[in-house]
């Protein structure tokens, strides 16, 4: 079974694999159930959601009616403004046909203007504060992708104590020095404040080539050498005290449960060797570059 460490301060032992839902928006509820089950065969009792992942909350709703109390519930709003990010979690609670969610996060907080009116009176988190003195949600928490990303979240923990962050972190997104430093600042106060931290893209090979022909179910190209995939996890799950959130490819997601479930055994003495000689046979390249491709557009207008 993969292992389960706090999450952060909220009392919760989370597997530290969390269920990335995004995998069950653009499936029938047959596969969903059992791709459910797979996931909870390994452990697992975290799920995260977001509004904004295609079917993937109403996908959850079944499961959920039978299972509430056995996981940590966490979804994702984009909007900004206070009114429409309460409209936003009331949904998303309709949706999942529950009285409440563990964690409520701002989808991707990535940009200055979008901070502003979240922070500002009368934004999301002056609603999702509103929602959690009633009972609607437990814990605030933010999202993001991007080179500046470890940076914004900074800000946003001078702001508010946030319970959690989840951003980018692989081998190609530390070879950035300017994030690789601004991610070690954001993990050592993370846990020096018992602040949960998630991460993403750990999977991640390139951004899709026009020329590619692959069924696409991220926005980006994921890896899917089977080795590669077993050094990517354990690279990140070396690193003490983090979370991977698992990819929206649902093709892969039994080779990183895979790879989780073994972590506890292997020798990971030389896994920085092996990551690298798998990012030059694999032709890895970084998902964003700063100032020029530092956001994203997943499937669909949808970003993940």
């Amino acid at each position: 079974m993969i292992a389960k460490i706090p999450f952060g301060s909220t009392g919760h032992e989370s597997s530290r694999i969390i269920f990335g839902a995004a995998a069950l928006g653009g499936m029938k509820q047959d596969r969903a159930d059992s791709t459910i089950e797979l996931v909870r065969s390994y452990g697992i009792n975290h799920f995260d959601v977001a509004a904004s992942y295609g079917e993937a909350e109403l996908r959850l709703a079944d499961f959920l009616s039978d299972h509430r109390q056995e996981v940590f519930l966490a979804s994702k709003t984009r909007d900004r403004r206070g009114s429409e990010a309460r409209a936003s979690i009331e949904r998303s609670l309709t949706r999942m046909n529950t009285g409440q969610l563990d964690l409520i996060q701002f989808h991707n907080l990535a940009q200055d203007s979008d901070w502003d009116t979240v922070m500002a009176p009368g934004g999301a988190l002056e609603a999702a504060m509103q929602a959690r003195d009633e009972g609607l949600v437990r814990f605030i928490g933010v999202t993001g992708h991007g080179t500046r990303i470890a940076e914004m979240h900074l800000k946003s923990l001078t702001r508010f104590d946030f319970a959690s962050v989840l951003l980018p972190y692989s081998y190609m997104s530390m070879q950035d020095p300017r994030y690789a430093n601004e991610f070690e600042t954001l993990y050592q106060h993370c846990q020096d404040r018992k602040i949960a931290m998630q991460t993403i893209k750990s999977t991640a090979k390139r951004r899709w080539r026009p020329e590619a022909e692959d069924k696409k179910f991220s926005w980006y190209e994921p890896l899917r050498e089977p080795s590669a995939i077993i050094n990517a996890v354990h690279w990140v799950l070396k690193r003490p005290g983090v979370f991977l959130n698992s990819t929206s490819d649902a093709t892969l997601l039994k080779l990183v449960l895979d790879a989780a479930n073994q972590f506890e055994a292997a020798d990971v003495s030389d896994i920085e060797s092996k990551v690298t000689a798998d990012v030059k046979s694999n032709g890895v390249e970084p998902l964003f570059f700063r100032g020029e491709l530092d956001d994203v557009q997943g499937l669909n207008g949808v970003s993940r």
